[in-house]
């Protein structure tokens, strides 16, 4: 209670935090998923050509992804790293509504998946920068529950926009809620974010002392459970990340006319059930454990990856 009447004094709402969770969501949703499906379907893109593009942005994500984070736990500037981002986020989107060929897209899609890396750490950051360590798990389900909710939400928009204009002026979508998600983020005072907590160097109520300081890259690699769970990880959105860009694909090359919709559908199946789920598993953290809420997400992975390859129709 003390950490939250501490935070409405300094002028946070926690609703600000929602709001950033919902609307950055909606960034990123409309780019994604949407690409394959815009570039099979009217740009008369090969899948094998699609599929060179989404491997350099990934790759070159997965690259960048421990320095940005390095760096968004450096700076102080957490809220504007974030405005920035989202700014990146809003000009290649467009680029790629303007420029839907090779080289503009290959760009414009790497630059995406250098600004897709910001969100998780930043987010997280900020979250642990206002809230305290005993209520970080609720928040975190939270954080993710509104992530799912905002997934929904541009799933359904794209859907209709797709549906109505055009496949490709769904990426216009992206600018117009950068916008919205830039006011939400700057909406959270600087001074409510305690940059101490956020790095994780605040001691916890009845601790001995302070943390020692900051943990530099080599922590990465002494760590022998952070490893293993950083490999854990890794393999995991190995095999999660193309599952659902593959299934657009197939259904773009399928159902040309009906893929925006089609894919939109998929989205909001799939974020439905995770939302119920991230509030679950913030509410059950503290008391069950992390492990076999891991081991139970990382078994449903691959009954879903074996699923997928018994239909060819939309339904299935």
């Amino acid at each position: 209670m003390a950490v939250k009447s501490k935070t409405k004094r300094k002028g946070f709402s926690p609703l600000s935090l929602d709001a950033v969770n919902f609307l950055s969501a909606d960034v990123r949703g409309a780019v994604g998923p949407y690409l394959n499906v815009v570039l099979v379907t009217q740009q008369d893109w090969s899948q094998s050509e699609v599929g060179l593009v989404t491997t350099i942005g990934g790759l070159l994500g997965i690259a960048v992804q421990t320095p940005i984070g390095a760096a968004i736990d450096e700076t102080r500037a957490k809220r504007g790293v974030i405005v920035l981002a989202l700014a990146v986020l809003a000009v290649t989107a467009v680029v790629i509504f303007a420029f839907p060929t090779f080289w503009p897209v290959a760009i414009a899609n790497s630059l995406m998946a250098v600004a897709g890396d910001v969100f998780g750490p930043a987010v997280a950051a900020l979250t642990l920068g206002l809230f305290a360590r005993r209520l970080l798990a609720r928040r975190m389900g939270r954080n993710s529950a509104f992530d799912h909710a905002g997934n929904v939400a541009i799933a359904l928009m794209a859907g209709a926009v797709g549906y109505e204009f055009s496949q490709r002026a769904v990426f216009l979508l992206v600018p117009f809620f950068a916008i919205l998600a830039a006011i939400a983020v700057l909406s959270i005072p600087a001074k409510a974010i305690d940059y101490k907590r956020a790095r994780d160097l605040e001691a916890e109520p009845g601790a001995a002392e302070s943390s020692t300081g900051v943990a530099g890259y080599s922590i990465l690699f002494k760590s022998r459970p952070l490893v293993i769970f950083g490999l854990c990880v890794m393999l995991f959105h190995f095999a999660n990340a193309p599952l659902l860009p593959l299934v657009g694909q197939k259904l773009a090359a399928a159902y040309p006319k009906e893929a925006t919709a089609m894919m939109s559908t998929c989205i909001i199946a799939a974020q439905a059930v995770m939302l119920p789920i991230a509030l679950l598993v913030g509410y059950k953290a503290d008391s069950w454990g992390r492990k076999p809420l891991f081991l139970a997400g990382f078994a449903i992975l691959p009954i879903r990856a074996a699923l997928y390859t018994l239909s060819d129709t939309a339904s299935g």
